[in-house]
Parts: C-alpha cells; sequence; structure tokens
C-alpha cells in the first residue's frame, strides 16, 4: 500500500521550525524561519489535499497561491540575515515584493490560470499559469541575485550565513520552480513529485539548522557533507546491488543479501575513512595534529611547552593572538592569567566551547553575556575547555585575518588539539613535581655526609676561639686564625649553596659550560657520601676542551643521582669499591662516563632501565634514571647504559652537545 509522506513532511517542518524557535526566540532570523517552516507545513498540507481531497481542483489553486509567497518569505529570511533591523522595518522595504506575491496569488484564483475544463488527461493552461511561472522565475532570479550581492559586502558570520542561503533556502526554491516546468511540458511520474519533496525538505532542514543553531558551518562544508554522503549511499547501495546479484548464484536469497549487506558495510567504513582524507574541510588539520604530536612526545618542560603550544594555536587559527591556561578548581596559570577571567573560563568549562558567532545565536542569559565581554575583551575568536583526569586547560585563538567565523568542525578540530596539549602539559607537570621530588631525596641522602663535612670546620673555629681571649696577642696566632677563619667558612657557604642550588626546583636552560669544573665542584657534594661508604671516587678527565651545550644544575643532577646508585649498590659488597667518572670528545658531543665496580645491572632490567618505577632498590620508587633521562632529552642531551656484563660493574654514558641544536 503506497504511503503518502506529505503528513510526515507537513509535521517535519513544523518541528523544524520549533527548533529554531526555542534555540532563540529573540533573535529574529529565528522567529521569521518559524513562520517560515508554518509557510511550508501549510503548502504540503495544501498539496496533500489537492491529491486526497474531494475538491482537488480549489486545493491545486491554494497550493499554488501559497507557493507563490516563497520568494516573498524567503526575501524576509535573507534581509534579516544581512541587515540588522525590526521586522515592521524590513516589511516596510520589501513591500514590492509583497505587491508583486499579492498578484501572483490573485492570478492565481482567475479562469485565465488553469481552465476549469482542464483534466489529469487533459491537461490545459491558461495565460495566467504562464504568467504566474514567469513571475516565480523572475522572483527567483532576483532573490539568488540579492543574495549574492550582499554575501559580497559582508564578512564573518553573515557572510557564511548568506552563502548557506543562497545554497540551501535558494537551491529548495530552484528544485520546487524546476519540478513545476517539468511537470508543464512532460507528464512525470508521482514517485518524481514525492522525490521532489524530499529534495525541498532536506535543503530546507539543512538551511535553518545551520544557520539557527549555535554549530556554524560554512556553505563549502555543508557541500563537501552532502557530496560525501550523496557519494556514500550510492557507491554503497549499487555494491549491495551488484553483490547480491552475484551471491544469488551460489547462497540462497536471504544468505546472500546478509552476505552482500556485511560487505558492503565493512568496505563502507573504508570508503568513508578514504573520502575522509580526500574531502577534508581543512587539509592543514592534519599537519597541526602531528605537529601537536610531537610536541607532547618532546619532553619540554611546562613553560616551554606552553610557549610552544601558543606557537602551534596562532599558526592553527592563522591569527597573531592565543590564550592557553592550565589548573583546576578555579586557578588558571598562564602568561595571561587574569583573575576576573576565572568566573568567564568556569563557565565556558560547562559549555566546552564558545565562538561569539554561539552566545550570538544562543538564548541571552547573564554567563552568556559575561562569557561574551570576555571574548572581546580578550581578543578571541573562539575558546574551549578541555577537562583532565587531575588538570583542565584552558585554550583560546583569535579570529583569523579574514575575519572568518571560526566553524564547528574547526572547534572539533580545537578540542582534539588542546586534548593533546592537556595530555602533554599534565605529564610536563607531573615529571617537574617527579624531578622535585627527586631532588629532595638527593638532599636527604647528602644531608648526614655533609653534616659530618660541615662539622670539622666548625670544630676547628670553636678551638681558635677558645684560644683566642689567651692568644690574642700572638700575631702568628691571629694570622693562622684569621686566614683558617676565612677558609672553613668558605667551605661551608660553598657547600651550603651548593646543597641549596639542587634543592631549589627550576626550570633547566641550556648554556655553554666548563664540563669539567662543574664535575669537580658536584664531587664536593659526592666525596663526603662516598668516603663514609668506603668508596672511591677516582677521575679521568680528558675531554679536551671540556665545553659542553647543557645546564650546570641539570649536570649536577644527574651526576650525583648516578653516584648515589652507584654507591647504594655496592653498600653489600665488602670490598674493591670504586666509581670511576671520565670524559671524552668527540665531533660534536662531549661524553661522560660513570662506571663503578658494583654487581652491575640485571639483564632482565636493561631494557626498562630508564622507565618509571623500575628500581631493584628495596627503598625509593625506581624514578632516578627516568627524570635523568627527561632531564638530558630537554636540554638536547641523551644518556644510555653499556649491556650488562658478568662479573663487571654499570657504566652509564651521558652525552652532551657542545653547541646549540641548529633547529
Amino acid at each position: 500500500m503506497h504511503v503518502d509522506p506529505n503528513l510526515p513532511l507537513a509535521g517535519i517542518a513544523i518541528a523544524i521550525g520549533l527548533v529554531a524557535i526555542w534555540a532563540n526566540p529573540e533573535r529574529l532570523i529565528n522567529r521569521i524561519f518559524f513562520t517560515a517552516s508554518v509557510h511550508v507545513a501549510i503548502w504540503i498540507w495544501a498539496l496533500h489535499l489537492t491529491i486526497v481531497g474531494q475538491n482537488g481542483f480549489f486545493w491545486l489553486h491554494v497550493t499554488d497561491a501559497v507557493g507563490a509567497a516563497f520568494p516573498f518569505h524567503l526575501w524576509l529570511v535573507k534581509e534579516a540575515m544581512a541587515e540588522e533591523g525590526s521586522f515592521g522595518k524590513i516589511l516596510w522595504r520589501g513591500s514590492v515584493w509583497f505587491a508583486a506575491t499579492l498578484c501572483l496569488m490573485a492570478v492565481v484564483f482567475t479562469p485565465w490560470f488553469i481552465p476549469p475544463n482542464s483534466s489529469g488527461a487533459h491537461r490545459l493552461y491558461g495565460p495566467g499559469y504562464y504568467f504566474y511561472m514567469f513571475g516565480i522565475v523572475f522572483s527567483t532570479l532576483l532573490l539568488l541575485r540579492g543574495t549574492l550581492l550582499q554575501a559580497r559586502h559582508q564578512v564573518g558570520v553573515r557572510r557564511a550565513e548568506l552563502q548557506i542561503f543562497l545554497v540551501g533556502g535558494c537551491g529548495a526554491l530552484v528544485m520546487t520552480v524546476g519540478v513545476m516546468a517539468l511537470k508543464t511540458f512532460f507528464r512525470v511520474a508521482p514517485w518524481f513529485t514525492e522525490l521532489r519533496m524530499l529534495g525541498v525538505m532536506a535543503f530546507y532542514g539543512c538551511t535553518v539548522v545551520a544557520i539557527t543553531t549555535h554549530r556554524v558551518f560554512n556553505a563549502r562544508q555543508l557541500l563537501v557533507l552532502a557530496v560525501q554522503n550523496i557519494l556514500l549511499i550510492g557507491i554503497v547501495t549499487g555494491e549491495i546491488w551488484i553483490l547480491d546479484g552475484l551471491i544469488k548464484y551460489i547462497l540462497s536469497p536471504y544468505p546472500a543479501i546478509f552476505v552482500a549487506t556485511g560487505i558492503a558495510l565493512w568496505s563502507a567504513s573504508l570508503l568513508h575513512k578514504w573520502l575522509d582524507q580526500r574531502l577534508q574541510f581543512y587539509p592543514e588539520g592534519a599537519r597541526t595534529r602531528a605537529a601537536a604530536f610531537e610536541l607532547a612526545q618532546s619532553g619540554l618542560p611546562v613553560d616551554r611547552l606552553i610557549q610552544e603550544c601558543l606557537g602551534i594555536l596562532k599558526g592553527w587559527g592563522k591569527s597573531d593572538h592565543a590564550m592557553l591556561l592550565h589548573g583546576n578548581q578555579g586557578a588558571w596559570r598562564g602568561e595571561q592569567s587574569d583573575a576576573d577571567d576565572s568566573a568567564a573560563i568556569e563557565i565556558l568549562r560547562g559549555l566546552s566551547w564558545a565562538t561569539p558567532e554561539r552566545l550570538s545565536r544562543d538564548r541571552s542569559t547573564a554567563d552568556h553575556r559575561l562569557l561574551s565581554r570576555f571574548l572581546t575583551g580578550r581578543r578571541l575568536g573562539i575558546a574551549v575547555v578541555v577537562q583532565g583526569p587531575t588538570l583542565s586547560v584552558f585554550a583560546g585563538v583569535a579570529a583569523s585575518a579574514s575575519r572568518r567565523p571560526y566553524t564547528y568542525p574547526q572547534v572539533n578540530q580545537l578540542l582534539e588539539l588542546v586534548t593533546i596539549f592537556e595530555g602533554a602539559v599534565e605529564r610536563a607537570s607531573l615529571s617537574a613535581k617527579a624531578q622535585h621530588s627527586e631532588q629532595l631525596a638527593t638532599v636527604g641522602l647528602l644531608g648526614a655526609s655533609l653534616a659530618h663535612e660541615i662539622r670539622n670546620p666548625l670544630v676547628s673555629i670553636k678551638t681558635f676561639v677558645q684560644l683566642l681571649p689567651t692568644r690574642h696577642g700572638d700575631p702568628v696566632f691571629r694570622e693562622k686564625f684569621f686566614r683558617l677563619m676565612s677558609t672553613e667558612v668558605d667551605r661551608i657557604d660553598r657547600l651550603t649553596e651548593q646543597l641549596l642550588e639542587l634543592a631549589s626546583p627550576h626550570a633547566y636552560l641550556a648554556q655553554m659550560v666548563e664540563l669539567h669544573a662543574v664535575l669537580k665542584a658536584s664531587g664536593e657534594l659526592i666525596g663526603p657520601k662516598a668516603a663514609d661508604k668506603r668508596v672511591e671516587i677516582q677521575w679521568d678527565l680528558r675531554a679536551e676542551p671540556d665545553q659542553a651545550f647543557t645546564d650546570p644544575s641539570a649536570l649536577k643532577q644527574v651526576l650525583l643521582n648516578l653516584c648515589f646508585n652507584a654507591i647504594q649498590a655496592m653498600e653489600v659488597q665488602s670490598a674493591d669499591r670504586w666509581i670511576r667518572i671520565s670524559t671524552r670528545r668527540t665531533d660534536r658531543t662531549v661524553q661522560m662516563l660513570v662506571a663503578d665496580s658494583g654487581p652491575g645491572i640485571p639483564l632482565e632490567m636493561h631494557a626498562r632501565l630508564f622507565q618509571p618505577f623500575q628500581s631493584t632498590k628495596s627503598t625509593g620508587f625506581g624514578l632516578g634514571l627516568a627524570i635523568c633521562r627527561d632531564i638530558l632529552t630537554g636540554l638536547g642531551g641523551d644518556i644510555q647504559a653499556d649491556p650488562p656484563v658478568a662479573g663487571h660493574g654499570a657504566t652509564f654514558r651521558v652525552t652532551f652537545p657542545c653547541q646549540p641544536s641548529s633547529s
């Protein structure tokens, strides 16, 4: 039994109008789209009565009269998009259109439109019908021309909306007029008319959704989506038909259609990926995503990571301004962080993303107005918030130089980029905390040994102070006293300064340093601990010249970590305890080797030695070597462990660049 699709289509038209008015009843364009949806529903209902009603001839006239008002109604939509103003002012500017529409509607009810003796078998059209057709075609051409001219003189979201209207609204009108012309001169099948109705509703529905909802699209994107889906449906449908016909020679009809559908769905997923690559909205999106992934794996500290992320955001948006903040629970940190921005960002957290165009389309609320002022004050064309397990990241990008609004596919791209950044910032923050914890643990190991080292000069000073009252007149004693005081106090000061420098958290910054001087200074910190454990420190510094491009504090941290690991590994060893620190020069690097006489690295541990939480000790978290690698990687260096050899201790090779990287 054939089911007339007109009634469901009329209901869909009303539903589209209700969605538009519900989205923002205060916006004029949404109200006009609601009236246009009611207009479409009335036209479809009249067409339905023409087919099934008892007085079909009368309802045919009503249908054509209602259709005559479509160009004028679409002109109202265009004017509401192109210019600000009240409905009354727009209606007054369209008085000529209104008068012309009334004339066309009046012609429909005259005998000159369709003579009374016309029938389905023998169609007759009067001169009024051709005048009506000419008026509809002429009005459509005027509407298309006006939309094109106004779109050229508009910028931003209004230009995008007019282009969508040109493709969608005017496309639906052109399809309607074209079918009417075909029916005038040719006899067409009923299904062709039904297909026309479906096409009109598709054009109209997409236009309303694209212009009234908070998701902004442009005409190119809608065309790409339409082409992609039409190609996908057409190819898959044809594939099922061909496969079903071939498989029927092997299987019975029901299994054949099942197998054909399965194969077609599998190929549809592959075809969809291929079409996405060929018809992608923004080809530069893949390059930006690749750059974000590469940055996330760089291991940079948080401050440098934020700067690099800002550069990627500016390049992605083709703009000169971007913001990137990170934090949680209302506390946001970043270069441009402002306490007054926290309230707006917390509102944005609930929306996930915002653009000025979205806020202008949504219902006006106090929160939306505050967020709109924030975007305007910060010169942002788009802003997003991504929430991670322990960290949230806010990102904002200024409008591009072209002043085109950011569309919904771009919103999804930015959300994906910021998700990558969120993971990178969270890892960098955790790595910084772990590095600081490892520094404090190293300071704890040094504490007891340095206390003994500092106590010796203090005892000497105390002894001289006790003798000073009785030997103050002896010039030799005074000279020796002052010399010892100066030497011992300088030694204590130097040890405490190095200890505080090691304990203080800081961002490592590479510079040209004399490697041997830094190693000797670090040896003063290692020596007391090594002496306490009866471990001999051997030096073999042969690098000449010894200039390296690294951070002195990072070098101390790495050396202390390796030496203390070696000392702890040799605690159960009764004799032959030594650590050898040597340097070698290559063409472009300086290499530091730290070898020991300990039990060596277990073979099963060697492959995962620099991974976090890998340790053979009963104490500690196994983060030291992983942090050393992170520190050196961020400074352009590297650390490797020689393969285990039975009966030999461990050997670590630390490589430093001799000059800054050219990249």
